[in-house]
Order: C-alpha cells, then sequence, then structure tokens
C-alpha cells in the first residue's frame, strides 16, 4: 500500500486539477456576472505579487549571483510578463466568457502541442522522421490541433444545456451577438492564449539565462503584469465604477486566483516534479478538463455539443502521444549519455535537465538544458 508521503504527490496532483475546474467555473461565473476581464487580470496578479514577493525576498540570500536586474534581464522579463500573463490571461478570459469553461479547460491541453510546434519552427526541437518518438510528437500535435479546430468549427449537435447569453466582452462589438460567431471567436481566443503560454514557456530560455533565480523572476513578473494590467485596465476601463468589487463572487475568485492560481500551484508542480518527474505532472492535466465539464453543465447549465466533445478528446490523445514521444526522446538521450560520459556527469546532466524543467512546467523543451 505505501506509507501517506508516497501517495501525496498523486494526492497534490489531483488536488491541483480540482482546483482548477473551480477556479474555472468561479471565473466564468463572476465575467457573467459582470466582471471586467482587464480589472480581474489586474486585481489577480497584484494579490499573487503581495503572496510571492515576500517569499522570493526572503530566500534572495545564497542565491546566484547573475540574479540581479540589469537592461538586458528587465526588457526579457517585462516583455515575457506582457505575453505569458498579461495577453495570455486577456486572451483567456475573453474566451472563458464567450465560450465555456469546458472548452478552456481542454484547449488548455494544447500547450505541449503548441510549445512543440512553435520549438521546432525555431530550431529548439530536432526532428528525425526515422524515430518514432519524432513521429509520434508530430503526430501528436496535429491530433492536438485539429481536436482544437474540431471544437471550434464543428460544434455538431447540442448534446446537453443551452447558451447563456453574453455582453460584457471588448470584442462582441466586432461579431455582433449571433451565437455562432460568438462561439467561433471565444475559440479563437482560447487558442491564442495557448500560444501566448507556448511562447512564455520559450521564452523561459533566455529569460532564465540571463535572470537564473526562478523564485524572484517569478515575483518580478507578477509584479510587472500587474502594472502591465492596470494600464490596459485604466484604459479599457476608464469608469471607477468598474473597479468596485461589489460582490462576494467577484472578492472569492479573485484571492482563489491570484493565490492559488497564480501563486500555490508554482510550488505545487514543481515539489511534484522533483519528486515523480516532469511527465507524471502532465499526465494528470486532461483530468482537470473532465471535472470542469461535469461540474460545468451541473451548476452552470453549460452548453455541450457533439464536435466540441470529440474535438476535446483528440486534444487529450494528442497530448498524452506527444508526452509519450518526448519521454522515448529523452530515455534514448539518457542511454546515449551513458555510452560516452561517466555517472557523475550523467547525473549532473539530468539535474541540470530537471531544473529547466521545473521552470517551464509543460516540459517540452528540455533539450535546451545545457544552453542554460
Amino acid at each position: 500500500m505505501g506509507s501517506v508521503g508516497d501517495h501525496l504527490p498523486l494526492i497534490s496532483m489531483v488536488s491541483m486539477q480540482i482546483l482548477y475546474a473551480i477556479m474555472a467555473l468561479l471565473n466564468r461565473a463572476a465575467l457573467l456576472k459582470g466582471m471586467s476581464p482587464t480589472v480581474f487580470i489586474f486585481y489577480r496578479q497584484a494579490i499573487a505579487t503581495l503572496v510571492i514577493s515576500p517569499v522570493a525576498y526572503f530566500t534572495r540570500k545564497g542565491q546566484d549571483s547573475r540574479s540581479r536586474m540589469g537592461i538586458k534581464s528587465f526588457l526579457w522579463i517585462f516583455i515575457t510578463a506582457f505575453i505569458g500573463v498579461v495577453l495570455n490571461q486577456t486572451m483567456y478570459f475573453e474566451g472563458l466568457y464567450l465560450a465555456s469553461s469546458s472548452i478552456a479547460s481542454a484547449t488548455y491541453n494544447l500547450i505541449p502541442a503548441l510549445t512543440f510546434l512553435i520549438a521546432a519552427c525555431l530550431g529548439m526541437e530536432k526532428l528525425n522522421g526515422k524515430l518514432v518518438s519524432s513521429i509520434a510528437k508530430v503526430v501528436g500535435a496535429i491530433l492536438g490541433v485539429g481536436g482544437a479546430i474540431c471544437m471550434a468549427l464543428l460544434r455538431g449537435p447540442k448534446l446537453l444545456n443551452s447558451q447563456l447569453s453574453v455582453s460584457n466582452s471588448m470584442l462582441l462589438p466586432l461579431i455582433g451577438d449571433d451565437e455562432s460567431n460568438t462561439w467561433l471567436l471565444g475559440c479563437l481566443c482560447l487558442f491564442a492564449s495557448s500560444c501566448c503560454w507556448s511562447s512564455w514557456l520559450i521564452l523561459q530560455v533566455p529569460v532564465t539565462a540571463v535572470y537564473p533565480d526562478h523564485l524572484s523572476l517569478s515575483a518580478w513578473m507578477c509584479f510587472f503584469s500587474t502594472l502591465q494590467a492596470g494600464f490596459i485596465g485604466l484604459v479599457l476601463e476608464p469608469d471607477s465604477v468598474a473597479w468596485n468589487l461589489n460582490s462576494t463572487l467577484e472578492l472569492t475568485c479573485i484571492f482563489v486566483s491570484g493565490v492559488f492560481g497564480s501563486g500555490v500551484q508554482f510550488f505545487v508542480q514543481s515539489w511534484c516534479i522533483s519528486r515523480r518527474g516532469p511527465f507524471y505532472a502532465a499526465m494528470f492535466t486532461p483530468l482537470a478538463t473532465v471535472i470542469t465539464t461535469v461540474l460545468a453543465c451541473l451548476f452552470l447549465h453549460e452548453q455541450i455539443y457533439t464536435g466540441s466533445l470529440v474535438g476535446a478528446i483528440a486534444v487529450i490523445i494528442g497530448l498524452y502521444v506527444v508526452l509519450w514521444g518526448k519521454s522515448e526522446e529523452i530515455k534514448v538521450k539518457v542511454v546515449d549519455l551513458g555510452s560516452d560520459h561517466s555517472v557523475d556527469k550523467i547525473s549532473q546532466e539530468r539535474r541540470d535537465e530537471k531544473d529547466l524543467e521545473k521552470s517551464l512546467l509543460a516540459n517540452c523543451i528540455s533539450h535546451k538544458t545545457e544552453e542554460t
């Protein structure tokens, strides 16, 4: 049976997926009640900054001397914070609002495939048509993207519930109130959000090269994204009434998302990866989609379409195929290292690889470890 400690990674990862599902439902409920997405992002990141900054400050002693803010590191962190946090979350919440929480959760499974495609285009992933692992990653990426297209375009017959009306999106004036256009735009926003997050993962390579302290880096990103979200919010929501928090639901969403969504999950993910490896953590991702779909159907009465269900399944299958291909590639790399290096050298390289995988979380570009 094993001790409770042996099962803690499993309990932690399942708990995180349940938390993700609850956050998706709470956030969508708050958006449907009229909360502004840009205002929500500002408050969320402000709370995340207040939570993680003291931890980063008090653990700063003894860190790498290269982790000092200079012009180069400032620019990298500022740009990365905008793409990975502000732009990513803006697109995510617009898509969450216009489409559904179940589709938003399903689209999240695209991130490993999109990260692989972007890395391959940049030459950071090497493809070999003779290796099963390379073929698996390509097939998985195609399955994932194809599933996302299916969710957006091939909705099919409605299985459960009815469409909720939406009126609070900054993008609605561009498309009107047609239900099919609203759904399509929501799916496109969610796809754009996944692309931003994948780009953020890729950007971690140059960012961690100039600023290796991951905890302090997270604090700076939260701080910069708070300033950026605040500026954008003032432009899009000049009315002070939009910044008021008038319900317990809004306060709960901001607190849960800020503390757990942007703070606690970093530590839980990193701890689980250190105990069981990156692919153990990644394999639980689809569980949040299942939980979110069930809860959204029961409590928010979200619509479920046949095409969306089929597309979500294809995305999840694509995720596992990409992860399997990547795991096989790492096994081959370890075997090759064993034939060319000493045991100490192998251990060091694997430790370096794990450190980078912790910072990337999606663990799709671990082969760049030696360069950082």
